[in-house]
Order: structure tokens, then sequence, then C-alpha cells
């Protein structure tokens, strides 16, 4: 028989709950405020059926566009061929979560501002551009004390 095209083929394992996460939705994901321009993670959450993304969907970024009571329109930029495309996808809230894609970013300015207020303070600069890390630095191995080593591999032995 040939595999089935429906629109939620292929999903067992995309959108099973997790483990001991089953049963209902928890009351908090529904006071969590989103609002316009807010970065989210779709994932779809199998115990609320309605307002569910589509298989394609699940695991994507994107930016929050429409603020309802109970859903949320993001748009999600899809391949399509050679290009990008701006889909515009409404979903309800139990299916959408704050993206920690920009955490680092924002602690990482947070800490430039307060390293840049204490430079000003005592009147001196300071650099605050990521620094990649250089490589070690080089080392002279002595043979004085340590006589070097011929090192030969065991011959296999099957002992049985």
């Amino acid at each position: 028989m040939p595999h089935s095209f429906g629109y939620r083929a292929r999903t067992r394992d995309m959108f099973k709950r997790g483990f001991k996460e089953h049963g209902p939705v928890k009351m908090s994901t529904y006071l969590i405020n989103y609002r316009i321009g807010d970065i989210v993670d779709i994932k779809a959450n199998a115990a609320q059926q309605k307002g569910m993304p589509h298989k394609y969907y699940h695991g994507r970024t994107g930016i929050i566009y429409n603020v309802t009571p109970h859903a949320v329109g993001v748009i999600v930029y899809k391949v399509v061929g050679n290009r990008y495309i701006e889909k515009r996808v409404n979903l309800r809230v139990e299916h959408v979560r704050h993206s920690k894609c920009r955490q680092e970013f924002l602690d990482r300015v947070k800490r430039n501002h307060d390293a840049h207020a204490a430079a000003k303070e005592k009147g001196e600069r300071v650099s605050l551009k990521r620094v990649h890390v250089l490589p070690r630095e080089a080392r002279t191995v002595s043979i004085a004390h340590n006589t070097p080593q011929t090192m030969t591999p065991v011959p296999y032995e099957t002992t049985i």
C-alpha cells in the first residue's frame, strides 16, 4: 500500500508529548504575554489540536505580527525554490514559546553597557569587541632528563 499524504502524515514522533509531560496544558502557558515584534519558537503541543501549525512550521522561529485573545500571528520565512517567501501563520498560544535565540546577545549588550559605564567613570577606554581565542603559545620540549622512548604496538593474541 502507498503511504498517505495527509495533513499530519509522518508526525508520530514530531507531535509526541515529552516524557512526563502528558495531560492537559498548564495554566502558566496561557498567562504568558506576547507582544508584536517578539521572537517565538513554534512547537506544536499535541494536547491542543485547535490552532495547531502544519508540520513544516514545527521547530521554526518567527516574529509575532498579530495578537488575539487566544492566538498569535507569526511571520515565518519559507524557502521555496531559490527565494524566501514570507508566510503568515496563525497559531494558538499553546504552540508557541518565547525564543532564547537573542538571550546571549542581550546579555552581551548589558555586560558591554556596564563595562563602558565603569570605564567612563574611571576615565579610561575599554574595548567592547569580541575577541577570538588566540592560538596557544609555543613550547620547547627538552630531552636532557627525558630520554625518548620507542613505542611499538602490542601483537594481537587470542587466548581461547
